[in-house]
């Protein structure tokens, strides 16, 4: 398979073929345009010079979408401005900008350029950290039908994390794909985990990139034995959790003792399963179009003074979805 060079948007004449590319392509990125559209005309160069470096037989394609003459695809994905970038993996939804604006589509770009070479550099693997074949990268439980793992869309640069040990790992650490080395044996330079310092809570802040809607949080946790030497006090796993959703900014813990949560959730023992990892259910209706999240961890399961996390999955869809109404279009402005 050899990368398609100076290969040019494709023009999608039915929605019979935009499902054939979406099928046949791990990755696809749609310009939503209509020929009227000024910005749409403005912004093209851009999208078409990314064709040009990026496009890949069977692995990244990149389509036009003429909303005048596919409506029925733009009403499928909720198309009402125009311009609009929609980026797809494995056939779902990971993100969208709206409008000519050039600096969020380049941001999209490059996330696009890192799966891409994902993709590129593992052929038995989709972007999205599946596998097609053996060397899959590692799951703590499996994902609910119809969803999929969309932690990609944590702002990591924005994310906050409270009381945590510095000795440990970050939030980067909690939204890695690898295996925890407690599960792989594998003996790492630095710990990739982490744990609470002063006390057993933990308070994390996770901003999206866009608004989601979240239906499941998979929580992994692997305290050591007992008898691990190389721990003073052995940390304990979550018991009680609160989340907080679409807060601008991470809570006091204080704060979170007070306020009404989004959910309260309460963990056991039958909860964790074999890889340590604990797959919580989330009342969908109140977690619909949300662009961040406060995890508040209010105890452990013991009488420990630390509490650890591994790692953190979300799971759920990305992208709006808004009520059709008139396509408008957006301005450079």
């Amino acid at each position: 398979m050899s990368t398609t060079h100076d290969s040019k948007p494709i023009e999608v004449s039915s929605s019979a073929q935009f499902q054939a590319i979406l099928q046949t392509n791990t990755l696809v990125v749609a310009d939503f345009y209509a020929n009227w559209c000024g910005p749409c005309n403005a912004i093209k160069p851009v999208f078409e010079k990314a064709s040009e470096e990026l496009s890949h037989e069977n692995v990244l394609a990149f389509i036009k979408i003429n909303t005048e003459t596919q409506k029925e695809i733009a009403q499928a994905y909720n198309v009402t401005s125009l311009p609009t970038f929609i980026y797809f993996r494995n056939g779902k939804v990971v993100s969208r900008v709206k409008g000519a604006d050039v600096p969020k589509l380049s941001a999209m770009m490059e996330t696009i350029r890192a799966h891409f070479q994902e993709a590129i550099e593992n052929p038995g693997r989709d972007a999205a950290g599946g596998a097609s074949g053996s060397g899959e990268k590692w799951r703590g439980a499996a994902l609910p039908r119809g969803y999929t793992d969309i932690t990609d869309q944590v702002e990591i640069n924005r994310c906050e994390l409270l009381n945590v040990d510095t000795g440990t790992g970050s939030v980067r650490i909690l939204l890695d794909s690898s295996e925890p080395s407690a599960l792989s044996g594998s003996k790492r330079a630095t710990k990739d985990w982490v744990e609470s310092d002063t006390d057993e809570q933990l308070m994390l802040f996770l901003p999206f990139q866009a608004m989601i809607k979240l239906h499941t949080l998979q929580i992994t946790s692997l305290p050591p034995s007992d008898d691990d030497e190389e721990d003073d006090e052995v940390p304990m796993r979550p018991r009680t959790i609160k989340l907080f959703s679409n807060k601008p900014h991470n809570l006091g813990f204080d704060e979170a003792e007070d306020m009404n949560a989004t959910q309260v959730i309460e963990l056991s023992e039958q909860d964790w399963n074999s890889e340590g990892t604990a797959n919580i259910s989330l009342r969908y209706v109140k977690f619909q179009n949300i662009n961040s999240l406060v995890l508040f961890v209010v105890n452990g399961d013991g009488d420990s003074e630390k509490v650890r996390l591994d790692r953190i999955r979300l799971i759920g869809e990305a992208g709006e979805k808004r009520e059709m109404g008139k396509l408008e279009k957006i301005s450079d402005e």
